[in-house]
């Protein structure tokens, strides 16, 4: 598989669009996105021998999608304040209801506004079906730091979807 044009041809056009639109929703910016999944498909492609088939080749590329979508986001980044998670104490609250006039697009925008290091919680959680050790895997991160991360995030999530309520008028 390593070297047939072929089957890579094949498996790009099965997976291309769906991993452009992993790398957008973590990148928001389409050359960005595209440059993500390009170096995600030689990736994968030169180390197809890890491929076990323990999950589906859109599983493990996705993965792939994202870890590079976050060390892209990482090398942008200028600045990175660690979170101390020692000093936090943590709270489950599995509550992500929103008012019924709360259009599902007002919750992307406003999880897009949320700091990065929220915001990519928020998104492996809520949008790419994560658990909470797959997402602190993903991050490298503890997972308690995760379920914090996801609680301010959601806490600073409920606050921007009822601050643009107010913009709004609605």
């Amino acid at each position: 598989m390593a070297n047939n044009r072929k089957a890579q041809l094949q498996l790009y056009k099965q997976y291309c669009n769906g991993m452009y639109g992993v790398a957008m929703r973590f990148l928001k910016n389409e050359d960005d996105a595209e440059d993500v999944v390009q170096e995600a498909f030689i990736n994968a492609f030169q180390k197809m021998e890890q491929f076990k088939g323990d999950v589906t080749f859109g599983a493990w590329l996705k993965k792939i999608v994202i870890n590079k979508s976050l060390d892209f986001l990482k090398l942008k980044k200028e600045k990175h304040i660690e979170l101390n998670d020692k000093c936090l104490k943590i709270v489950e609250d599995d509550d992500w209801t929103v008012e019924e006039n709360v259009t599902l697009n007002q919750i992307k925008i406003a999880i897009d506004e949320l700091p990065d290091k929220y915001g990519c919680v928020v998104k492996l959680y809520l949008i790419e079906g994560y658990d909470h050790q797959e997402t602190s895997e993903i991050l490298n991160i503890t997972e308690s730091a995760c379920r914090t991360r996801l609680l301010r995030g959601k806490g600073f999530l409920k606050e921007l979807l009822k601050d643009k309520r107010y913009v709004t008028g609605s």
